[in-house]
């Protein structure tokens, strides 16, 4: 079928009859919408995009040129059921972004959607792949990749050309540096580099994101005594003495929190990592 006599449809998009479009909506030029698509209001779709339902976009996303949204799972046991996408507003996809749907429940750990937050920016060639968990005001960078089962909290950055592997959790504010990946979780406010490496603390990220001083020194003080301390102490035992001196910061519980849920553990500390506290080179 061909677009609907909508004003800002262009003339050789393609639209199914179950999508819902608002008037406001802009859709550009080779565009296909696929099976039910809902669109909030103000979402601008580029030329040559193709979404797939069920799909669901809040306001004012915007999707830019050749990406594909709501495609099936890269997954062998992907039958054809039926499982959605569902994003948020305000986000920014820009050329050849693909964002897959969700496994079905009862497949292994199906969750049957993919979900995206608010206000993210996935810049070219990022990929999320099927029952990603995203957050608000995420950052990927071009060609950053999420295996299936990814949960990213607000206000992570990936970066260019680096990967997450499956079932891996990215905490609030983390930072995966250029070209690195993780096959382990990355905690609230570390910077990883390399393949599985923290390197120090996204302080610039903390700063911005309005984390108190006392509270940035806390979480400092805490990746000294996981990394740092000398001999070296069992997990378990730098929890517990985090607790016991920083405990109190919002922050640091947090922090202690993700690690002791951590089913794949977290990562070593990179071979040139000296003081966490004079590394401020990693912004979100």
């Amino acid at each position: 079928m061909t677009s609907p006599a909508l004003p800002h449809v262009h003339p050789t998009a393609i639209v199914s009859p179950d999508a819902n479009l608002l008037p406001e909506v802009k859709i550009g030029p080779y565009t296909i919408i696929e099976g039910p698509v809902t669109l909030g209001p103000g979402c601008v779709i580029g030329p040559h995009v193709h979404l797939i339902g069920p799909l669901t976009m809040g306001a004012n996303n915007e999707v830019g040129t050749g990406s594909v949204l709501g495609g099936a799972p890269q997954h062998l046991g992907y039958k054809g059921e039926v499982t959605a996408v569902e994003i948020g507003s305000g986000n920014i996809f820009r050329e050849h972004v693909t964002i897959h749907r969700g496994m079905p429940v009862g497949a292994g750990p199906g969750t049957g959607v993919t979900r995206i937050g608010d206000r993210g920016f996935f810049m070219a060639g990022a990929h999320i792949a099927h029952d990603c968990v995203v957050g608000n005001d995420v950052i990927l960078a071009n060609a950053a990749l999420l295996g299936g089962h990814v949960t990213v909290g607000d206000r992570a950055f990936i970066s260019g050309n680096s990967a997450v592997h499956q079932f891996c959790r990215v905490g609030r504010l983390a930072f995966l540096s250029g070209a690195s990946g993780s096959s382990k979780d990355i905690p609230p406010f570390w910077v990883m580099q390399d393949v599985n490496y923290v390197r120090g603390l996204n302080l610039i990220g903390m700063r911005r994101a309005g984390i108190p001083p006392a509270e940035r020194t806390a979480i400092r003080k805490a990746y000294r005594i996981i990394y740092m301390t000398r001999p070296a102490l069992p997990l378990s035992a730098a929890l517990a003495r985090i607790e016991a001196e920083v405990g109190e910061y919002p922050a640091v519980q947090e922090l202690v929190e993700f690690i002791r849920t951590s089913k794949r553990g977290i990562c070593g500390a990179h071979r040139l990592a000296s003081d966490a506290s004079d590394d401020e080179s990693a912004a979100a």
